[in-house]
């Protein structure tokens, strides 16, 4: 299976990381459809394997951007703190959300964010 993607992988990878070195984000808006039609991954592993995969990316693009003085430091812990009890809930959560349902929401998110970044652009 994965001989087949080999390269494909290290591409996916090295595009998220860029994108989420420069914007950061991106993670799960490429890994987790890549994942899923073209390494065939149930969405379940796809949006759970997305995770550990911008998990380092996210670690190496912090350590930057604070080394660089763009971290707010107080305000990335305050929500960060919600993040981890939010993170753990949702994790805990995954297993009992049908497939059907978990493609929905993440199409749904995936589409809002699209709309809210386009009116940005033009207004």
């Amino acid at each position: 299976m994965y001989n087949k993607f080999n390269y494909k992988l290290y591409i996916v990878g090295l595009i998220t990381g860029l994108i989420n070195g420069l914007i950061g984000s991106g993670g799960g808006i490429i890994i987790v459809p890549f994942l899923k039609y073209c390494v065939n991954l149930d969405p379940h592993k796809s949006h759970a394997t997305a995770i550990a995969i911008i998990f380092p990316i996210t670690i190496i693009s912090t350590f930057i951007y604070f080394e660089n003085g763009y971290v707010e430091l107080k305000t990335g812990l305050i929500v960060a703190s919600g993040s981890v009890i939010g993170g753990y809930i949702g994790a805990k959560l995954l297993n009992k959300v049908p497939k059907k349902l978990l493609r929905k929401t993440f199409g749904i998110l995936m589409i809002i964010v699209a709309i809210r970044m386009l009116i940005k652009c033009f207004c």
